[in-house]
């Protein structure tokens, strides 16, 4: 008996990214009726599709790629993109969409580039398949959910790098960055300085902060408030802290000084937000 294959789509869209480093912001999977298309268009943030079955073809950077099952390919934000299911065997695709400060870093160590957004017959295949199913399946907009979904889009990425045939050369300028980044997220509960930081990986401030605004458009300083505020609401949604002891958990020395830079960051107060979140639980 001919087995029947019915088109679906299955996909979640997260509405708190409240991670710094890497959030998902949608997962899915997708049986393509013959010729769905999505595009043209942008996004603003990275979109990986592997393939499982079927055929299509991506258009990107005025290039065409003609893709099939274990291809995967990488839509880049900010770049105009159009892809679309063969007619014939047209395909079934698994996603993830993510953004934060660590995914240009990783994705540049993979074989993904913005001149080839494409793998072709890509390296564990069929795990970076199931870590995207598992991404999919730990979703929900909870503190817990976000940090199992990072965790498996790591697992996922990580698959890609191991696949990677190419060994990338280090920009000097991310090398740096990640660096500092890798000081700031085990210290920020310290009054460390932005001095500290560039002590550490051993760079004047200038040099330091020239790389910060070439590798993510902030400084030093703006990542390092924007890296305790998040650590910030997660305390104060999730535990019984006052608000002082939580500016006190994630370096700032000042409560005063704390609640002014949050309220800038979040558009209301620590007690205000403290009460908004822990009155949705």
């Amino acid at each position: 008996m001919e087995k029947i294959e019915k088109d679906y789509k299955n996909s979640y869209k997260a509405t708190e990214k409240e991670l710094v480093s890497l959030a998902v912001y949608n997962v899915g999977y997708q049986k393509c009726s013959p010729l769905y298309q999505w595009g043209p268009g942008i996004r603003n943030h990275y979109l990986i599709h592997h393939i499982i079955s079927g055929k299509g073809q991506l258009k990107s950077n005025h290039k065409s790629y003609r893709l099939q099952a274990g291809d995967s390919f990488l839509i880049y934000p900010g770049t105009e993109t159009i892809y679309a299911a063969d007619g014939e065997e047209p395909w079934e695709y698994a996603w993830v969409g993510f953004n934060g400060y660590d995914a240009s870093v990783i994705l540049q160590a993979t074989d993904f580039t913005p001149e080839c957004p494409v793998i072709v017959q890509t390296p564990y295949g069929e795990d970076i398949t199931r870590q995207l199913l598992h991404i999919y399946d730990a979703r929900g907009n909870d503190f817990e959910s976000a940090v199992e979904m990072t965790g498996r889009l790591y697992t996922a990425l990580a698959l890609y790098l191991k696949g990677a045939k190419h060994m990338p050369v280090q920009n000097n300028y991310h090398t740096y960055v990640q660096k500092a980044m890798e000081y700031i997220a085990a210290h920020y509960s310290y009054p460390i300085t932005v001095k500290d930081i560039a002590d550490y990986v051993g760079l004047s401030r200038s040099h330091l902060f020239r790389s910060f605004e070439i590798v993510l458009s902030l400084s030093p300083k703006e990542y390092l408030t924007q890296f305790r505020i998040k650590e910030a609401c997660y305390l104060l949604s999730q535990t019984s802290l006052s608000v002082t002891a939580v500016a006190n958990s994630v370096g700032f020395e000042s409560s005063l000084y704390f609640s002014k830079a949050f309220k800038k960051a979040k558009g209301m107060s620590p007690k205000d937000y403290k009460q908004k979140k822990q009155g949705e639980i």
